[in-house]
C-alpha cells in the first residue's frame, strides 16, 4: 500500500496514468467543523486487476496537487468516480478544475437500471461479486498516521471501481445510453452547481410565510450568515441555525438587549461580530423598499393541476420505468408530473433523454393522442 507524500511522487504516478485509458479515483475528507470540505486523502488506481493503486496524502507539507490537476485536464484519460459530486466540489474549490472526461458510476448505474442513487457497496456485490469491509467508514481521516485498516478500506474504493466502470461502460455502449450519462454529468461539471452566493442563501431557508417584510429579514440574515461562514471557513450552523434565523426575522432585534432575549440563538452569537452582523442585517431589511422585497416562487402555488391527468402521468411513468429499467425518480418526480398536468412545458422531464423515454408520450397523453391500457401485468400505450 504505497502512499505518495511528495509532489515528485505524485507527478511520476500521474505520468503513468496519462498513458492509461482511464484512472479510478476517490477521496476522503472532513467537513463537520468547516464550511469547505477538508481534503484528507486521494485514492487512485490504474486499469487491470494488477494495476497499481496508491494513496495520495494532501496533508503532507511537501505535496502539491498540481500534477493531479494536470491529469484532470488530460482529455485522453477518463476519470472514474462513484457519486462524484462532493469530490468534484473539493477539486473545484481548491483547484478550480473539473476532471474531464468524467465518468460517475453511480449515475451510470441509475441509467443502466440499478435503481436510484445505488450505493458503491451494492455495485461491488452485484458486479464484481465481492464484499467490502466498512469498519473504517467513520474515522477521522485527518489524523496521522493512517492505520493499515484505513488504507485497505480507502484503496477498496478505487480497486473494485475498475471492474464496475468497465461493466457499466460496456452496458452503456450496448444500450446506446452513453449520451444519457453525458447529459447527467453536465450538471456535475457546471461551476454553478458548487457556487453558493450569500445573496441567494435565503432560498434554502424553509419558511411558511410569504410576507415580504419577513422574507427581507430572512434574506439579509441568511446573506450575513453565509458570508460570515465562508470567510471564517466554519459551518453555517456555527453562526446560527435556521430556527434561530427565523426567530430573529420575526422578532427583529435592534441591539444586544434584544438579542439576549432570543430563545434559540447560541450564546456566542449574542455578542461580538455575529451580534453586530445580526443587528446590521435587520437594519438592512427594515431599510428595504417594498418593491425590493424578495419574491418567493409563487408559480408552483398557482398551478391548476388536473388531478386525473396527473394520475395518468404517474401510471405512464411507472410503465416507462419498468420498460427501460430506469428508476422513476431519475426520469421525473411528483412535482414534474403535476407541472406537466397543469400545462407547464419548461420541465426537465420533457428535455433530453427524458423526452425520448417519457416526455414525448407524456405530451401525447396530455393532448389526447394516446391512451393507456392494461396488458397482462403491464401497461400499454395505445394510439388514438
Amino acid at each position: 500500500m504505497r502512499t505518495l507524500s511528495t509532489t515528485e511522487e505524485l507527478d511520476a504516478f500521474c505520468e503513468m496514468a496519462a498513458k492509461a485509458p482511464y484512472v479510478t479515483l476517490d477521496t476522503e475528507f472532513l467537513r463537520e467543523r468547516t464550511y469547505y470540505a477538508k481534503l484528507c486523502l486521494v485514492q487512485m488506481a490504474l486499469p487491470g486487476k494488477d494495476g497499481e493503486a496508491v494513496l495520495v496524502d494532501p496533508l503532507a507539507g511537501e505535496l502539491s496537487l498540481e500534477p493531479l490537476y494536470r491529469l484532470f485536464r488530460n482529455a485522453n484519460v477518463v476519470k472514474v468516480f462513484h457519486a462524484a459530486r462532493q469530490d468534484l466540489e473539493i477539486f473545484f474549490t481548491e483547484g478550480k478544475v473539473f476532471p474531464q472526461p468524467l465518468f460517475d458510476t453511480q449515475v451510470a448505474a441509475m441509467v443502466c437500471g440499478f435503481g436510484e442513487q445505488v450505493g458503491y457497496e451494492t455495485l461491488v456485490r452485484k458486479i464484481v461479486k465481492a464484499n467490502l469491509d466498512k469498519t473504517s467508514r467513520f474515522t477521522d481521516w485527518s489524523r496521522r498516521p493512517l492505520t493499515d485498516a484505513q488504507k485497505t478500506y480507502a484503496l477498496a474504493d478505487v480497486t473494485h471501481l475498475r471492474g464496475i466502470y468497465e461493466y457499466l461502460a460496456t452496458e452503456l455502449d450496448r444500450t446506446g445510453r452513453a449520451k444519457w450519462l453525458e447529459e447527467e454529468l453536465a450538471v456535475l461539471t457546471d461551476p454553478e452547481t458548487y457556487i453558493v452566493r450569500p445573496s441567494e442563501a435565503w432560498k434554502r431557508v424553509k419558511t411558511r410565510t410569504n410576507s415580504g417584510k419577513f422574507l427581507a429579514a430572512v434574506r439579509e440574515l441568511a446573506r450575513f450568515r453565509e458570508a460570515y461562514a465562508q470567510s471564517r471557513n466554519i459551518p453555517r450552523t456555527r453562526v446560527f441555525k435556521d430556527d434561530a434565523l427565523l426567530e430573529l426575522a420575526s422578532t427583529r432585534p435592534q441591539g444586544p438587549e434584544d438579542l439576549s432575549r432570543a430563545r434559540l440563538l447560541l450564546r456566542e452569537a449574542r455578542r461580538g461580530e455575529i451580534a453586530e452582523g445580526i443587528v446590521a442585517a435587520i437594519g438592512a431589511a427594515q431599510d428595504t423598499a417594498p418593491e425590493d422585497y424578495p419574491q418567493p416562487d409563487r408559480d408552483i402555488d398557482k398551478l391548476q393541476v388536473n388531478p386525473a391527468l396527473a394520475d395518468l402521468l404517474r401510471v405512464l411513468l411507472k410503465a416507462k420505468s419498468e420498460e427501460t429499467g430506469v428508476a422513476q425518480k431519475l426520469i421525473a418526480n411528483a412535482a414534474d408530473l403535476d407541472a406537466i398536468a397543469a400545462g407547464r412545458r419548461d420541465v426537465v422531464a420533457l428535455r433530453g433523454w427524458r423526452h425520448e423515454v417519457f416526455g414525448a408520450d407524456a405530451l401525447r397523453l396530455c393532448s389526447g393522442e394516446i391512451a393507456l391500457a392494461a396488458k397482462g401485468n403491464s401497461v400499454a400505450v395505445v394510439s388514438l
